[in-house]
C-alpha cells in the first residue's frame, strides 16, 4: 500500500545516494531520480541538496523524511497486526535504555512475553534520544525510559523512582564513606555514558544547577555500554556516576559500592512512554504490575 515514491526517499536516505538505492529497490536510478522530483514537485519542496559528493537533506526534506519514516512504520505495523489475526500471535516492539537494560527490565518483559499466549516481543535498546524518536515515528509502541518526556503526542506511565550515585570499586578509597562532595569527585577518573543518554544529561543539568560542567571534570572516557563501564571500574581504571538500578545485581554481590554526592540531587523517574492513540494500553498496566511485584520479591 505504501507508495514507491516514500520507499525510494526512505532508500537514498539509508543508502546516502541514488545508484545504491536504485540497486537495493531493483530500479534503474532514472526512476529513483524521478521518484524523488515527482515527491518534490507533488510537495514543493527541495528534499535533497548536494553538498561535494554527498547527498544531504534540507530542512524541508528532514520534516519529509520524518513523516515518511511513520508512514512507513505505520505501514508494516498494519501488516503485522493483521497477520498477526490471522496467526494468532501479536508483536509488541518495546524499547529500552541501556541502564534499563542492566536491570531488571528485560526479566519483566520476558515474564510478560511468557504469561501472555500469543504476544511475542521484540526488544529494542538505545539512546533516550533516538527511542523517543522511534516512538513518535511508530517504529516502537512503547518505550521504557530515564526520565520523563514532555512532547504533545506522547503519553507517560511512571514505573519507579531512581537516582544517580558515585559509583566505585569495592576496593576504592571512597568505598567505605556515606557519601562524598563534588570536589572529591574532580579528583577522579571519570567513566562517562556519552551525550545523547539519559543518565549522562541528568548528571550535566544537575551540574549546571549549581553553576558547573562536566568540562570541570576528569573524563577518561566515554563508554556506551552498563556492563562494561562496571567491568573498568572493577579493574580499577575510575569511577562513574551511574543509576543505582542499573548497579543492584553488582551492589548486592558487593562488586562495586556506589555513594550519593553532597548537594547534587540527581533523582529521576522511570517511565513508559508511548504515543497517546496506542491501543493496548491495559499491557502497559501488566508490565507495571509485574515490575513491582518483582521488586516486592527483591525487597
Amino acid at each position: 500500500m505504501l507508495d514507491t515514491k516514500i520507499l525510494s526517499l526512505l532508500k537514498v536516505v539509508e543508502t546516502g545516494n541514488y545508484t545504491q538505492a536504485s540497486r537495493a529497490l531493483n530500479l534503474t536510478q532514472p526512476a529513483v531520480s524521478q521518484h524523488i522530483r515527482a515527491l518534490e514537485d507533488e510537495l514543493g519542496v527541495r528534499i535533497f541538496e548536494r553538498v561535494g559528493s554527498r547527498l544531504t537533506l534540507t530542512r524541508e526534506g528532514s520534516i519529509v523524511v520524518q513523516y515518511a519514516k511513520r508512514m512507513f512504520a505505520i505501514d508494516a505495523n498494519m501488516k503485522n497486526e493483521l497477520q498477526g489475526r490471522r496467526s494468532g500471535i501479536t508483536t509488541i516492539n518495546i524499547g529500552i535504555t541501556h541502564t534499563m537494560e542492566s536491570n531488571v527490565i528485560p526479566e519483566v518483559l520476558a515474564k510478560f512475553a511468557s504469561m501472555r499466549e500469543g504476544i511475542k516481543v521484540v526488544l529494542t535498546a538505545d539512546t533516550q534520544d533516538v527511542l523517543v524518536e522511534k516512538v513518535r515515528n511508530y517504529e516502537l509502541d512503547f518505550a521504557i525510559l530515564d526520565g520523563k518526556i514532555y512532547l504533545p503526542e506522547l503519553d507517560c506511565r511512571m514505573m519507579d523512582t531512581d537516582r544517580l550515585m558515585l559509583i566505585v570499586a569495592p576496593e576504592h578509597h571512597l568505598a567505605g564513606q556515606d557519601k562524598v562532595t563534588i570536589d572529591v569527585v574532580k579528583r577522579e577518573n571519570l567513566i562517562l555514558r556519552p551525550g545523547g543518554s539519559g543518565t549522562r544529561d541528568l548528571f550535566a543539568a544537575s551540574l549546571e544547577s549549581l553553576g558547573m560542567s562536566i568540562e570541570e571534570f576528569n573524563v577518561i572516557l566515554e563508554v556506551d555500554n552498563i556492563a562494561t563501564i562496571k567491568d573498568l571500574i572493577r579493574h580499577g581504571y575510575g569511577v562513574s556516576i551511574l543509576a543505582e538500578s542499573a548497579c543492584m545485581d553488582e551492589l548486592g554481590k558487593g562488586k562495586i559500592a556506589a555513594l550519593p554526592i553532597e548537594n547534587l540531587s540527581m533523582e529521576r523517574q522511570m517511565n513508559i512512554v508511548f504515543s497517546k492513540d496506542f491501543r493496548y494500553k491495559e499491557i502497559l498496566d501488566e508490565i507495571i504490575e509485574i515490575y513491582q511485584s518483582m521488586q516486592e520479591k527483591e525487597i
